[in-house]
Order: structure tokens, then C-alpha cells, then sequence
């Protein structure tokens, strides 16, 4: 398993790509979340406020509503929207 700099071992380790195509295969490591937000090296590697689980699993954007390009367009535009209007109303209370 990877370790980061901060001596924290990665939970998870997954394999992205297909094999035997004309790419290689990425390894991606997962952290847990929890111990990333107070670590002292958190700078480069971990984002405060990422907004995709709140993307997929409140608003939908994991699954495609409809079919076709330009429905998934049209989705993908309106769960954006809709976050960022809730991001805006809430700096500004």
C-alpha cells in the first residue's frame, strides 16, 4: 500500500484503465477523508468544499436521467446550477 508523506497508509487501492490496450494502467490510492482534513500537509492534496459528493448523491448527477448527448448536457448543466446557486445563497447569509 502507498503512504503518504504525512505516514498515513492508503485505505484503498484501485487499478484504472483496460488491459492490454494501447494505454497503461493507472494505480489510484484512496485516504481516508477524516485524517486528511486535519493533516499539516493537506496543501496540494486534499480540496476543502469538493462539491461532487453532494453532486451525485443529493442531486443525481451519479445516473442519467435521459437518454441521449444532449439530455445528459442539459442535466449535468441544471445539477451544476443549482449547486453553485445553494453555494452562492449560503455566502451570502
Amino acid at each position: 500500500m502507498y503512504v503518504c508523506k504525512a505516514g498515513h497508509l492508503a485505505i484503498r487501492k484501485a487499478r484504472q484503465g483496460k488491459k492490454d490496450v494501447a494505454t497503461n494502467q493507472t494505480d489510484t490510492y484512496y485516504f481516508d477523508v477524516e485524517k486528511c482534513k486535519i493533516c499539516p500537509f493537506k496543501e496540494g492534496c486534499y480540496k476543502e468544499g469538493a462539491k461532487n459528493s453532494e453532486l451525485k448523491h443529493r442531486h443525481g448527477y451519479d445516473v442519467a436521467k435521459s437518454s441521449g448527448l444532449l439530455g445528459m448536457e442539459l442535466q449535468g448543466a441544471m445539477v451544476i446550477f443549482t449547486v453553485n446557486l445553494k453555494r452562492i445563497l449560503k455566502l451570502m447569509a
